[in-house]
């Protein structure tokens, strides 16, 4: 085999070293599997001299990984710096012009300007790759892409988030409250230093907005997600969702109706029968409705250098190959502007938990409530009586408009009784 398919990498952190690594042990596998020997010619990071476990010896280095996204001597650009903006985009915006492959696992810059990059990757007649953008090593993007491509999917739901997976995952087996298990994750280097991203459902929702795309064939509409994260998730919350019958996990749903495309990422009780319950720790899971393969889930690490430099190589592999199926399974060109169901249009079922003074009466203001906006009640729990002194109260209610609910919430909340804002979590029958 004499053919070589030359890749420069910029960003050598935890997923570029991981993809030296791969490309290094399995040489000759990759070069079976791609028709062409895969070579690393070029590297650009922020530090030389930086230890990552691996050697760059024989690798050009490059201190402007922009300049590298158009040297001559590359056949592919991996861009593993991240932001949505700034150089990973200009590096992206760099290599295509330059007529280079391109593979990310930047899924902001994907959830923010995929149809242009795609665009232009179509046109200059290269590939843009991005499966590690959602999920790790789960290839959720070739399944919607090339897989289920004899489907129309009508609806792409799951786990997204490994940091948040792993925090409910303990706060539901221990009982410990959020603060507590977010502490350790971040020593475990589950979550960063600044868990943001991840806990207030930014990081789920640019790949919910990613696999939208892919599943209805539209543009990309991050700014239509609906976003929660889970800092106000507590273990009472826990308690009363398993004596409901739930277990409680931080979702992506995008879902497709005639009244439009709903793409929300938000706290869902699910019951604790469904597949999707049992997925716990730092793992993914996503499933994909199809019309005619009904329903497919995909598990598997959502994170981390092997997993997310696996499906690097994959991209790699795919390009080296010449596979030039278009980026989103379609031209971009013909990606159709979204119709959006507003969230306040959403109809579902919810849990409602009240922290309000034990006295007589209480219920009837809640109930008031209720019935001026149509809201139907389905169960009432209280734990024992603590007369004159505050207790929880959960409330479930039958399917309702999610704008009623919330007037309904706002009346509640005013309630003399009420000593704090209800706390809701949406019910999902997955």
């Amino acid at each position: 085999m004499t053919d070589t398919f030359k890749i420069g990498i910029a960003g050598l952190g935890t997923v570029g070293a991981g993809v030296v690594r791969i490309i290094e042990r399995h040489a000759s596998m990759l070069a079976a599997k791609s028709g062409k020997r895969l070579e690393i010619t070029a590297v650009s990071a922020n530090n030389r001299g930086k230890d990552r476990g691996v050697s760059l010896d024989g690798y050009r280095w490059f201190d402007d990984a922009v300049s590298m996204a158009s040297d001559d001597d590359i056949d592919l650009v991996l861009e593993l710096i991240g932001g949505s903006d700034g150089i990973a985009k200009a590096i992206v915006e760099k290599a295509t012009a330059s007529k280079k492959h391109v593979v990310t696992a930047n899924k902001a810059l994907i959830a923010h300007h995929g149809k242009d990059l795609a665009m232009a990757a179509e046109s200059a007649g290269i590939s843009l790759r991005f499966e590690a953008a959602v999920a790790g090593g789960i290839p959720i993007i070739k399944a919607l892409r090339e897989g289920l491509a004899a489907n129309a999917v009508t609806r792409v739901f799951g786990i997204l988030n490994g940091t948040c997976n792993y925090i409910l995952s303990e706060m539901n087996d221990s009982g410990r409250e959020f603060e507590d298990v977010l502490k350790e994750a971040q020593e475990l280097g589950f979550a960063e230093a600044d868990p943001a991203f991840d806990i207030d459902g930014v990081d789920a929702a640019h790949k919910l907005a990613i696999l939208a795309s892919l599943a209805f064939s539209t543009d990309i509409d991050f700014a239509a997600v609906h976003v929660e994260g889970i800092r106000n998730i507590s273990p009472v919350d826990m308690e009363f969702a398993r004596e409901l019958g739930y277990g409680i996990k931080l979702l992506g749903v995008a879902s497709l109706s005639e009244k439009g495309i709903e793409q929300r990422v938000h706290p869902c009780m699910v019951p604790v029968e469904s597949p999707i319950n049992h997925v716990n720790s730092v793992f993914n899971a996503i499933v994909c409705d199809g019309d005619f393969v009904d329903r497919t889930m995909f598990e598997g690490r959502g994170a981390g250098e092997g997993p997310t430099a696996s499906a690097v190589v994959a991209d790699i592999i795919d390009a080296a190959r010449g596979n030039d199926l278009p980026t989103f399974g379609v031209p971009a060109s013909t990606l159709a502007d979204p119709e959006t169901l507003p969230m306040d249009q959403h109809f579902g079922a919810y849990y409602i938990r009240l922290n309000v003074v034990d006295e007589p009466g209480v219920f009837a203001g809640i109930a008031l409530s209720l019935k001026n906006h149509n809201v139907s009640m389905e169960k009432v729990l209280q734990r024992g009586r603590a007369p004159g002194e505050p207790v929880s109260v959960v409330i479930t209610v039958h399917e309702t408009r999610e704008s009623d609910l919330m007037k309904t919430l706002q009346e509640i909340s005013v309630l003399e009784p009420v000593l704090a804002p209800p706390a809701v979590i949406r019910i999902e029958q997955l």
